[in-house]
């Protein structure tokens, strides 16, 4: 644990981070000739979304071959370049993996449908029900619409918890777990040292499939029964004796079960994936429904979470952004021009100073904002596209389902990647896949290293501080400050430091008392270039301050 504590992961959404060939879509390549980049900020590993053949129906997350790379992004060859030259700059690569589900091109479902009866138990494939041919049960694809797939000129069904064209794969079948343990020694053998495993905690269905007639079926696959037992296995014949970092992407889980996932002594994964604290801003728990940020959850949602995990030796990933989410910087704090800096290294600060492994999604550290494009046209996410329609026929007017559009599309974190205020931002000589943000002219890579005070030079130093300090790394974790409405603040302790960190989220000046030992310590960080350390203390809207107290 002590290994990964130390450590900052780098998000790399691979087809709009940087084009080298001018064809309009990120690629590996590009990632290897921005590796000085990654080096000068001092990032550990680069986690890469999937670069493996597909028919891209849900952005590279079906694959139809494990083991290749899809010729948009790059040849094998570039790959293992890639991996080469990182590792000479001490950066692991970490790559995204689904093993609940294949493409429908995939040609093991290929032979499934061919009738070949070793890759039909590969699937689920069920009868359907009754005269009427039902489908199995009466659970909801995660994409809509029922979660079962009725083939052609047949009476059975395939299941597929997400999009139609990818069928879940079978674990109680030993072949297809050893199948899929086969792919990860693949890339282990590429040289891979972590592994991001897309919604892992659903690989494990109930021995009995029924209908569930209060919910949507999750609850009978979410942590599924067998759900231990496979990654005990998965972790024993893949990349346990490699001691390699993993993090689980854990769908609608709990504590409890996150515990065990990222526990050392279960043997299972490094650190789990959840995202309850990304749900604070949803109406009724719809994400399609807007409402104002609940900070009192969010700061609840934090502290639970920090404390569990810390009393029962788990392990979080910590985050603000991803490919799936619209960015933090506007959602949580607002992304004006004159809070810009201020806002963007306060949510810096308030997960790289808690106990975890913090994650930067691609541009975070340099402040990139949501575009909030007013068109539909410049949206390309089917998920998005979707719900612009949907939103119209219960009623919404063209403006209502715009306005939550721009807030929630996750096309809003799939833009280039910035890197000057030119033609493209720097992204691409062609045509790029994504429209380019207007933000470009004030917020690009370029800008921000030249500028010894940017938004990119504060990351730099909290990457450093997490190296250097052990508290921030292993340090327990004690809510304070409780009783202040917009503030996450908390105490981290271990046998040698006391670090307080206080994160505030208002925008007009706030006073407040610290305790009167801390007038000892040191500050470790601020965003306000704040000095000197007093009882009472007047907080500028959004900042962060960290103190640091030697025993």
């Amino acid at each position: 644990m002590e290994r990964m504590a130390e450590k900052t992961i780098y998000q790399i959404y691979l087809r709009s981070f940087y084009d080298s060939n001018g064809d309009g879509f990120g690629d590996i390549p590009g990632i290897t000739a921005k590796l000085d980049y990654f080096e000068k900020l001092g990032v550990d590993m680069l986690w890469l979304n999937p670069f493996y053949p597909s028919p891209q129906h849900d952005n590279g997350y079906d694959i139809s071959d494990y083991t290749g790379v899809d010729p948009r992004f790059g040849t094998m060859t570039d790959f293992e370049e890639l991996v080469h030259e990182a590792k000479k700059r001490s950066i692991g690569i970490m790559i995204d993996l689904v093993l609940n589900h294949t493409s429908t091109d995939h040609i093991w479902f290929q032979k499934a449908l061919a009738g070949d009866s070793k890759y039909r138990d590969f699937y689920y494939f069920k009868k359907g029900r009754g005269k009427n041919c039902l489908p199995p049960t009466n659970w909801t694809s995660k994409f809509g619409g029922p979660a079962w797939e009725r083939l052609p000129n047949s009476d059975e069904y395939y299941m597929h918890l997400y999009d139609v064209t990818q069928a879940d794969l079978n674990w109680e079948n030993p072949e297809v777990r050893e199948a899929l343990y086969q792919v990860v020694r693949f890339w282990i053998d590429k040289g891979v040292e972590g592994f991001r495993l897309d919604v892992l905690n659903v690989i494990s269905k109930p021995d009995t499939l029924q209908d569930d007639f209060i919910g949507d079926g999750r609850r009978f696959y979410t942590d599924g029964p067998h759900i231990h037992e496979y990654l005990k296995e998965l972790n024993t014949k893949t990349f346990g004796p490699e001691h390699l970092l993993t993090v689980g992407e854990m769908s609608s889980t709990s504590i409890a079960s996150s515990i065990r996932y990222s526990n050392p002594a279960e043997k299972e994964l490094s650190m789990v994936f959840h995202f309850h604290h990304l749900k604070v801003d949803y109406k009724d728990g719809e994400k399609w429904r807007l409402d104002q940020v609940r900070f009192g959850e969010l700061k609840e949602l934090f502290h639970t979470w920090q404390v569990e995990m810390t009393r029962g030796n788990g392990w979080d990933a910590l985050f603000w952004n991803n490919h799936d989410q619209p960015r933090a910087l506007g959602r949580f704090t607002s992304d004006k021009e004159e809070y810009h800096y201020a806002a963007a290294t306060l949510l810096a600060s308030t997960i790289h100073l808690m106990r975890g492994t913090p994650y930067l999604y691609m541009g975070e550290e340099i402040g990139m904002i949501n575009p909030r494009f007013s068109t539909i046209e410049s949206y390309s996410d089917i998920e998005t596209i979707n719900h612009y329609k949907l939103l119209q026929q219960e009623g919404l007017s063209e403006q209502e389902t715009m306005a939550i559009i721009m807030e929630r599309s996750r096309d809003n974190s799939r833009i280039p990647m910035q890197w000057t205020s030119g033609k493209n931002a720097g992204f691409t000589t062609g045509t790029p896949l994504y429209p380019v943000s207007d933000s470009k002219a004030w917020i690009n890579v370029e800008a921000a290293l030249k500028d010894k005070s940017s938004i990119f030079y504060f990351y730099q130093r909290l990457i450093e501080l997490r190296k250097k300090h052990r508290v921030i790394q292993t340090g327990n974790y004690t809510p304070f400050l409780l009783e202040e409405d917009r503030i996450i603040s908390y105490l981290r302790e271990d046998e040698t430091d006391s670090l307080l960190a206080v994160h505030y989220y208002g925008e007009e000046e706030h006073e407040i008392t610290l305790p009167e030992v801390f007038l000892n310590g040191k500050i470790l960080i601020s965003n306000v270039g704040r000095d000197q350390i007093g009882k009472r203390i007047t907080l500028k809207p959004y900042e962060t301050l960290a103190i640091l107290l030697t025993k």
